[in-house]
């Protein structure tokens, strides 16, 4: 019970928290838009197995670290560039949050105008699976970042879960929020195609820092709220 009197390791436990939040926004986004797709009645459910599931593969994959210090090692070489299984998953993964992506602005702006119930629903369990898919891809960047501060696999643990925990009280609000605004949603996908490039470009070698690419997400959606805010008052002063 030493740890509890260990300044170090609750330093550690509350940045790898905030860290893992960070982290974990952009997942939170993709599930809400995910799950938007499901009957009303369906959707609560939905985002909280999809989360769910993602502390599960967090969790998995850090019980694991043998097997994801191998992924770092060279499966295959193109050209000069060695690509690992890590490197693998960050490829394919990238390609299918852009793909999913510029499919859900696709179908969005098809359905713009259509009575609610004329919009076509996905089955549970299809989005589950595409949940799943978007966790394992989430679930490694966050992995390695954590294996990479902290050396206490409990520490770990106890900060994905606390984590996760978070997210699943903010899942409710962010999603409703997303769900309310269309230019929103649009421009999560925007940012979701974004992180695919990033995915794909660390899969290929190229590091994009991830300072960057908040600071431009936190820049847009900062004007986004500016535009909602003006909508508000000229709806209020008619």
């Amino acid at each position: 019970m030493e740890w509890i009197t260990d300044p170090d390791i609750w330093i550690a436990f509350f940045t790898l928290c905030a860290l893992e939040i960070v982290l974990g926004i952009d997942n939170i986004i993709f599930i809400s838009i995910l799950t938007s797709r499901l009957p009303e009645k369906q959707q609560a459910k939905g985002r909280r197995i999809g989360l769910a599931l993602a502390m599960f593969t967090r969790i998995a994959l850090l019980l694991s670290l043998a097997w994801m210090m191998k992924l770092t090692a060279p499966i295959l070489v193109v050209g000069s560039h060695e690509i690992s299984g890590r490197d693998l998953i960050l490829l394919f993964g990238g390609l299918f949050l852009m793909y999913k992506s510029v499919k859900e602005i696709h179908e969005k702006v098809e359905e713009a105008g259509q009575p609610v119930e004329k919009v076509r629903k996905a089955k549970f369990s299809a989005i589950i699976l595409q949940i799943i898919l978007v966790d394992i891809v989430f679930s490694l960047d966050s992995v390695i970042t954590a294996v990479g501060m902290v050396d206490e696999i409990g520490v770990m643990v106890a900060a994905v879960v606390a984590s996760v925990g978070v997210m699943m009280v903010a899942a409710e609000p962010i999603s409703r929020f997303v769900n309310q605004h269309p230019a929103v949603k649009v421009l999560a996908l925007a940012f979701l195609i974004m992180i695919g490039v990033a995915l794909i470009g660390e899969g290929l070698g190229f590091h994009i820092p991830k300072g960057y690419i908040y600071f431009s997400m936190a820049f847009s959606v900062g004007v986004e709220f500016i535009n909602i805010r003006l909508k508000n008052r000229s709806k209020a002063t008619r």
